[in-house]
């Protein structure tokens, strides 16, 4: 549940020692701090963990494959469900199917969620601007090192990445201060596939984080896995797993990311086959193609 940070027991401290806790905390807002005790400064993704991130070849994501128990999709009880809508077109501009991604710095969902979309959409293209960031430290799973898409340029032959990032992780008021507006038609799509019965404390903002809507085809409400997982994980540390199918951080962002990938392959025709051939990823397609259709 998320819970102001003025609510926090350290925060709560009388006389002096709230000063202490007040001067802190300015200084920590104004420098940055990558540690689980204050808000961080968004930076440039260094090469070598951008490179592990979007390097999976074909055998890790074989071997890696729906992510096992580590994935919750799964049409009965899923934590974070993809859902196939029925009767809905692609959304095309210039003939591509697009990629529509709504979340918040602050929000430790969309951060675990991340590292599977960038690993899933650079299979089909390239990012540049990608920064470093780490969820709100005062939420559940707090400082969760992930990306922001706030300055990112995304770049392929076969779709197209539309990213909105609607909050910062700086606290405001009783939510936390807006970074992004959505165009119309992001906001309209939100709106009509972006609620769950999952978690979200403030009731101006009724639908949950993170929103992925794939094409118009596939929806994801929520996160595919839980950022426990990553829970005191560096983004290096993080990167570097990633390699190993068996651990359990390539089980869940791999694993994720093959769903993703899946559901992206089906709207593109296959293509490119390099993304889309690997037994896992054909048979995740039969997966998704299985789902119950809706809307």
């Amino acid at each position: 549940m998320l819970r102001p940070w003025w609510q926090s027991p350290w925060a709560l401290g009388g006389g002096g020692l709230g000063a202490v806790v007040v001067v802190v905390l300015i200084i920590v807002l104004v420098v940055g701090a990558g540690g689980s005790g204050g808000v961080f400064t968004p930076q440039p993704v260094p090469a070598t963990v951008l490179s592990a991130v979007t390097g999976t070849g074909a055998r890790v994501i074989d071997q890696v494959g729906s992510g096992g128990s580590a994935v919750g999709i799964n049409p009965s009880d899923p934590p974070g469900e993809m859902i196939r809508i029925a009767g809905s077109t692609t959304l095309a501009p210039g003939g591509k199917p697009e990629v529509v991604y709504v979340g918040g710095e602050f929000c430790p969902y969309c951060a675990a969620e991340r590292w599977a979309i960038v690993n899933a959409l650079d299979r089909f293209g390239s990012f540049s601007g990608l920064q470093e960031m780490v969820s709100s430290p005062s939420d559940v799973y707090p400082s969760t090192h992930t990306f922001s898409f706030v300055h990112v340029h995304y770049t392929s032959r076969y779709l197209t990445f539309v990213p909105r990032e609607l909050y910062t992780n700086i606290p405001q008021g009783n939510y936390y201060k807006p970074l992004q507006t959505p165009s119309a038609k992001v906001s309209a799509l939100f709106a009509e596939y972006g609620k769950a019965p999952y978690q979200n404390d403030s009731p101006s903002q009724p639908e949950s984080f993170p929103f992925l809507d794939i094409a118009n085809r596939f929806d994801i409400y929520s996160v595919q896995y839980s950022p426990q997982i990553l829970r005191g994980l560096t983004w290096s540390q993080i990167a570097t797993d990633l390699s190993n199918p068996r651990s359990p951080v390539a089980q869940a962002i791999v694993g994720s990311a093959n769903y993703l990938t899946a559901a992206i392959c089906i709207t593109t025709g296959n293509q490119p086959s390099s993304a889309c051939s690997p037994r896992a990823i054909q048979s995740l397609e039969s997966t998704l193609n299985g789902l119950k259709a809706t809307g």
